[in-house]
């Protein structure tokens, strides 16, 4: 690409999102006509739409008026980098940190993080998770030095601040529920496993020695990491509960190449 074009490209991006007048003296020519406004316009409603689409569970809670307000505030300041509109939207969680009108929601960037979690999950890559007889036919030494690998599609994350999965999965499901939300941490864990995406509660250990197993721990290194996270855990039924759901792609020893 030469410099000339690439100068255009990024002039042009800049024209359709930033205010007319902002515009470089190379595009003030082109903003001015009445095709590239209707043009403007049609990009930042499908940078809207998208992100609309992408936090369902956040338009849920804050209405889509809300939504759309804060979409299009965003999509001025963090342009597509994908023409897949499904992948838009990596940094909102973080602008809605930062947004003031979000303030009085404190917990509304993490439910985004996990609309995110949804999404990454959906389009990870196809794996087949951990079959268990692999694990189930090995000696307690080599269990203990095994490393069990995350599948491509997982995405988990303890929240400390609150009940986000909660909140999360009552929007997500659309779950017309008026009890009162224990307010107490919690965790998740999305997994693609199969065809679709299913998500379900964890806990701190959970959590822990799934960190340790992306990590690249052995079994015994990341069991120590979940207890160290809680102090009552039954690592066998944590484990089978996460080799249920999927959570693992496959297993090597510690010291062997991945």
């Amino acid at each position: 690409m030469s410099t000339s074009l690439g100068r255009f490209q990024d002039d042009f991006m800049q024209a359709l999102f930033a205010p007319t007048e902002d515009a470089t003296f190379e595009m003030s020519s082109l903003v001015c006509q009445p095709g590239f406004s209707v043009y403007r316009n049609t990009v930042m409603k499908g940078c809207i739409d998208a992100l609309q689409a992408n936090y369902p569970s956040v338009t849920r809670l804050v209405g889509e008026e809300w939504m759309r307000g804060a979409a299009a505030i965003y999509a001025r300041l963090h342009q597509p980098q994908d023409s897949r509109l499904f992948y838009y939207g990596e940094r909102f969680a973080d602008f809605l940190a930062r947004f003031e009108p979000a303030a009085e929601l404190p917990y509304l960037p993490d439910v985004a993080r996990l609309d995110r979690f949804w999404s990454e999950s959906h389009a990870a890559h196809d794996e087949a998770p951990l079959n268990v007889a692999v694990l189930s036919g090995l000696a307690p030494e080599v269990l203990a030095g095994t490393v069990l690998h995350p599948h491509a599609s997982a995405r988990w994350a303890w929240f400390a601040s609150g009940p986000i999965y909660t909140i999360w999965r009552r929007n997500r499901e659309s779950v017309e529920d008026d009890s009162e939300i224990e307010w107490r941490s919690e965790g998740a864990l999305l997994v693609r496993a199969q065809e679709t995406v299913e998500w379900m509660a964890l806990d701190a250990s959970g959590c822990a020695f799934l960190d340790a197993c992306r990590s690249g721990w052995p079994l015994a290194e990341a069991a120590t990491a979940a207890i160290a996270a809680q102090e009552s855990t039954d690592i066998a039924p944590l484990l089978a509960r996460l080799l249920e759901a999927g959570a693992f792609s496959h297993a090597s020893v510690a010291n062997e190449t991945q």
